[in-house]
């Protein structure tokens, strides 16, 4: 299937950003999100998130603090992207880039 119209048409069966990109565009918005409102914004399941969150937290792009029965995240926006086509360039940088998701 594709969206668009005219010459322009996208598809709906991939998106340009990784999934991990958009665990830390949430987490951008609200660091306090649960694993599960993750999971309903990316429209991916629970355990897909806590293996994501779990590769960003081992690489060192999130840290992740215990609040009571919660996690609470802190990304690290000055960690370095690892493509080459990125190099010189930060997470910081690219969620600036993409802007914030608004709250709804």
């Amino acid at each position: 299937q594709s969206v668009g119209r005219g010459r322009w048409r996208m598809s709906k069966s991939w998106t340009l950003l990784s999934h991990h990109a958009h665990v830390l565009i949430a987490l951008d918005r609200d660091p306090d999100y649960t694993i599960d409102q993750i999971a309903q914004i990316l429209g991916i399941t629970s355990r897909s998130v806590v293996n994501l969150i779990n590769d960003l937290v081992d690489d060192g792009y999130v840290s992740k603090t215990k609040d009571g029965r919660n996690n609470h995240y802190e990304i690290n926006k000055d960690a370095p992207l690892r493509h080459s086509t990125s190099e010189g360039k930060t997470v910081g940088q690219l969620i600036s880039s993409l802007g914030r998701l608004s709250k709804d």
